[in-house]
């Protein structure tokens, strides 16, 4: 339990210094939640939805020849979902109002999957995530 407390402050670092953030959930890549700051959402479902644009997206860069996963954007007519890569098994979830500075929600949500990407009981900031790639270096997709 510590480890979701750390997660979770991690995740509450997050919506402190970007204000149109609405909701953030950490994830594995399997579609489980593993913490979660968004209010009035469904997180099971979100971070199950996630797990299946994250299969799209890592053969997407595969056949494109783009390597590893970083990032997926998505835009609607009320708002963003961001997802990031927090390490080799782990992603970020994040839900933005659509007046939000795309630039700095990228800045932000980066920095967090980088921390989230740290060894279990050690979040901290880091250099850089580690892209998600899968096991087998091609997806199933």
């Amino acid at each position: 339990m510590a480890y979701e407390a750390e997660v979770l402050e991690e995740l509450g670092r997050l919506r402190s210094r970007l204000p149109g953030v609405t909701g953030v959930i950490a994830a594995g890549v399997d579609g489980l939640v593993l913490a979660e700051d968004a209010p009035g959402v469904e997180p099971e479902g979100i971070a199950a939805l996630v797990a299946a644009a994250l299969g799209v997206a890592l053969r997407l860069v595969d056949v494109t020849g783009r390597r590893a996963f970083r990032e997926l954007l998505i835009r609607g007519e009320d708002g963003y979902v961001g997802v990031y890569a927090a390490g080799a098994s782990r992603v970020l979830a994040v839900l933005a109002e659509p007046r939000i500075n795309v630039g700095r929600l990228h800045l932000e949500a980066r920095r967090c999957g980088s921390a989230l990407a740290a060894p279990r009981g050690a979040v901290r900031p880091a250099p850089a995530a580690r892209p998600v790639q899968p096991a087998s270096g091609r997806p199933d997709v």
